[in-house]
């Protein structure tokens, strides 16, 4: 499995945003380096998730959505999405993915801080690390009030971000690989304790018809975001009754816990 996540990604020695160059190669990889996720039981706690706020969404907006392996699901259990992420690379293997499990979905090219939707829906959900994606308060600010404006009253926003414990001491300063038939890939990360983000310097060695391999590179930033700063960031932005959990329960967060969801009401 690989931590790179369907988001938002930074380019820090430009300082220019590339959100979409850098899914450009590991699109065509990435469901192959995450098929050990359990994104059944995934789809299945979140929808758990907004039934505790009385929401089961007719209509459901999937932001940072990927490949759209959650997408595809929400719309089996029944809800009308729209996936949304800023990658079309990502999108067109989403597009696919419906296809081919034979569900509707529709998905849009857009920065999910920016997000505009034709109508509002009653669940906006942003899984896998996109929320460690947005590096900065004004994106933070940004991504809850377009999801704000985006929901119905009574609905809600769940969301799942990397804790600062795993970005600091899981992934940190680590070095990571794995070889495949088909590729393989070397992951240094580098920790920088003032700005609290990790930045994740990947490069992919792929097989070519000729048995030759591409060798290509890609750089993701996260940031290592504090429960309450989130916390008081979505009231700030709206939302009230304001829930936090552990990785797939509906306990609070332990020290080391590795992933943290977010539940958000809107009035």
């Amino acid at each position: 499995m690989i931590y790179a996540a369907p988001a938002y990604s930074r380019n820090m020695g430009g300082g220019t945003e590339f959100g979409m160059e850098a899914y450009r190669y590991l699109a065509a990889l990435y469901d192959q380096l995450m098929d050990d996720v359990d994104y059944d039981g995934w789809a299945a706690y979140y929808m758990k998730l907004l039934d505790r706020a009385g929401v089961v969404p007719a209509r459901l907006c999937d932001c940072a959505c990927g490949t759209g392996a959650l997408s595809v699901r929400f719309a089996a259990m029944g809800a009308q999405v729209t996936g949304v992420d800023v990658s079309g690379e990502m999108l067109a293997v989403a597009q696919d993915r419906a296809r081919e499990r034979g569900v509707r979905a529709m998905f849009v090219e857009q920065d999910m801080c920016e997000l505009r939707l034709p109508r509002p829906v009653d669940a906006l959900v942003c899984a896998c690390d996109g929320v460690n994606y947005l590096l900065d308060d004004d994106r933070l600010n940004a991504f809850f009030a377009r999801a704000f404006a985006s929901i119905k009253p009574g609905g809600a926003l769940a969301f799942d971000v990397s804790s600062a414990y795993k970005l600091e001491r899981v992934l940190g300063d680590g070095f990571f690989g794995e070889e495949r038939d088909d590729v393989a890939y070397l992951w240094s990360n580098s920790f920088d304790p003032e700005a609290r983000t990790v930045t994740m310097d990947l490069t992919f060695f792929i097989r070519r018809p000729d048995d030759l391999y591409r060798r290509v590179t890609e750089t993701h930033v996260q940031k290592a975001h504090e429960v309450g700063h989130l916390t008081e960031l979505l009231a700030q932005n709206g939302f009230d009754n304001i829930e936090v959990f552990g990785d797939r329960t509906f306990d609070a967060p332990k020290p080391d816990e590795q992933r943290i969801h977010f539940l958000a009401r809107k009035r």
